[in-house]
C-alpha cells in the first residue's frame, strides 16, 4: 500500500467559500517516507485574523507564493494512485478534490483517517486529535498548526498503527468501511452498524446530545449513510457533519408511519438544520357556494378561519390537484370551478351540472369521515377527516368501538404535512382505508 498524508491550512470551512493557504504532503509506503512536498499558497483571498494567530500564516506571507492552480498538476501527481490519509480526512480531502476539479483535475482515491485509525489500534486513549494524540503516543510536532508539521505528525500516527497491528486493519478498514470513512469525525462507525434496514426515523445529535437534524426512511441505516456520501461543499452539510456525535432511531411499522412520525417530530423539536416543514403553513382551501347565475360553483383560496372550505391543504399546487382530480372525476366543468379562465367548451345547464357539485361534494364528505389506515402492523386513526393519532404496532378488529381505539393509540397534533401523506395514500393504496362509525 502506498499512502499520501496530507495536511492544509485554510481560510475557512468551506471549500467553495474559502481558500487553501499551506498544503503539505508526505508521500509513503507505511514504514518509510519517500518523498515530502510543502508549500505556501495564495488563497486568493484576505486570511482571517484568528486564523492567522492560530496558523501564524499571514497576508503578507502568502502574497507572492504560488496559487493552488500552479501547484495543481503536481499536487495531483501527487495524490494519485495513493491512499489519501488525514486527520479527519473529510475536510482535507473535501478541499483538495475542490480545488483539483476547479484547475481540471479529477481526484478519486480511497481515503484513510487517522483519528478512526486511531481509535481502533489505540482504544482508550483521552482525546483523539491530533495534539492530543501526538502527546498520548510521546509524538513531537514541530509547528503545530502548519501543514508540515501536522502532516508529518499524522504521518508518525499511521506508522505506528501499522508497526503494532500491521496491514489487517488498514486493509479491512479500506475494505469494508469505504463507506464509514465518510462519516463525521465525531461519530463512531458502532453507531452505524447498530441502526437497522427497516423504515423509520433518525435523530442527528450534537455534543450535547441535543437534536440538530430529523429524518425519515425506508431502510434507515442506508439513508443515513447516503448523508455523508458524496462531495458536497456546501456550508451547511459540512456544519452538519461537524455536529453529529450521536444518532439515534425509532423504528416505524412502513414508510407512511415513519413520514407522520418525522413531520410531528420536525415540528415538536424543531432541528437547527431541518429547513422544510418549519416554514409558515399557509393554507389553501377549496371553497362551495352558488353565483348569481344558480350555479353551485368550487373555488380555491386561501384558507380563512371565519369560511368553513369543503377540504384544506398546506400548498396550493395540492390543492389545484385535487380540484383537478374531482372535475375529470365528477365530469365538471373547469370554466365553472375556476380553472379555465375561458369556456373551452359550451357551459352545461345550471341543474345538470349542480347535480354533478353534490355528489363530488358527497364523495369528499366521505373522505373527511370516520376511517382507519391499516399499514403493516400499524394502525392511523382519522376523525372527521383530522389526523387523531397512530400506534405502530396494534391488533384491531373492525367491530372495534373508536372510544375503545382511541385509548389504544398515541395521540398527536395534526398539520398539513400530514394531510398530505394521507391523502397521497389514499389516491394510491385505498384498500388500506377502513370506514369506521362512531359507537
Amino acid at each position: 500500500m502506498r499512502f499520501a498524508v496530507v495536511d492544509i491550512e485554510t481560510t475557512g470551512g468551506f471549500p467553495h467559500q474559502h481558500g487553501i493557504t499551506e498544503i503539505a504532503i508526505v508521500c509513503m509506503n507505511g514504514r518509510e517516507i519517500e518523498h515530502t512536498f510543502e508549500t505556501l499558497l495564495n488563497p486568493g483571498q484576505p486570511i482571517p485574523p484568528f486564523i492567522a494567530n492560530m496558523t501564524g500564516i499571514s497576508d503578507d506571507m502568502v502574497a507572492l507564493a504560488p496559487s493552488f492552480n500552479d501547484q495543481a498538476e503536481k499536487i495531483f501527481n501527487l495524490l494519485c494512485d495513493r491512499i489519501f490519509v488525514a486527520h479527519n480526512v473529510n475536510f482535507d480531502y473535501s478541499f483538495v478534490k475542490y480545488f483539483l476539479q476547479q484547475a481540471g483535475y479529477h481526484l478519486q482515491s480511497p481515503k484513510l483517517c487517522t483519528i478512526r485509525l486511531a481509535r481502533k489500534v489505540f482504544p482508550g486513549l483521552p482525546k483523539y486529535g491530533l495534539g492530543h494524540l501526538s502527546r498520548s503516543l510521546d509524538i513531537t510536532i514541530t509547528h503545530r498548526h502548519r501543514a508540515g508539521g501536522d502532516a508529518k505528525a499524522a504521518a508518525t500516527v499511521l506508522s505506528m498503527a501499522l508497526e503494532k497491528s500491521g496491514d489487517t486493519i488498514v486493509k479491512e478498514m479500506l475494505r469494508r468501511e469505504g463507506k464509514h470513512q465518510l462519516l463525521p469525525p465525531n461519530l463512531s462507525v458502532d453507531q452505524i452498524n447498530a441502526l437497522p434496514q427497516s423504515p423509520g426515523v433518525y435523530y442527528f445529535r450534537d455534543k450535547k446530545g441535543k437534536v440538530i437534524y430529523v429524518g425519515k426512511a425506508k431502510q434507515i441505516r442506508k439513508r443515513v449513510i447516503s448523508h455523508f456520501t458524496g462531495l458536497d461543499t456546501s456550508e451547511k452539510r459540512q456544519a452538519l457533519l461537524k455536529s453529529i456525535y450521536t444518532i439515534g432511531h425509532t423504528i416505524c411499522a412502513s414508510e407512511l408511519l415513519a413520514g407522520i412520525l418525522e413531520s410531528i417530530e420536525i415540528k415538536r423539536l424543531w432541528p437547527a438544520f431541518n429547513k422544510s416543514q418549519k416554514r409558515f403553513e399557509a393554507a389553501w382551501s377549496i371553497y362551495h357556494y352558488i353565483d348569481a347565475a344558480g350555479f353551485r360553483r368550487l373555488a380555491i383560496d386561501k384558507k380563512n378561519k371565519f369560511s368553513a372550505p369543503v377540504c384544506s391543504f398546506g400548498l396550493q399546487a395540492d390543492a389545484h390537484r385535487t380540484l383537478w382530480k374531482i372535475v375529470r372525476s365528477f365530469d365538471l366543468h373547469p370554466f365553472i370551478c375556476y380553472l379555465e379562465k375561458t369556456p373551452s367548451s359550451p357551459l352545461p345547464q345550471p341543474a345538470e351540472h349542480n347535480l354533478r357539485i353534490e355528489n363530488a361534494l358527497e364523495h369528499l364528505v366521505e373522505q373527511q369521515s370516520n376511517y382507519v389506515i391499516r399499514d403493516q402492523d400499524g394502525l392511523i386513526l382519522v376523525e372527521q377527516g383530522r389526523f387523531y393519532g397512530m400506534s405502530q404496532s396494534i391488533h384491531w378488529h373492525p367491530d372495534e368501538p373508536i372510544e375503545s381505539l382511541r385509548q389504544k393509540l398515541t395521540p398527536y397534533p395534526e398539520n398539513e404535512m400530514i394531510r398530505s401523506l394521507l391523502r397521497q395514500f389514499r389516491e394510491t393504496r385505498p384498500e388500506r382505508f377502513y370506514p369506521i362509525k362512531n359507537n
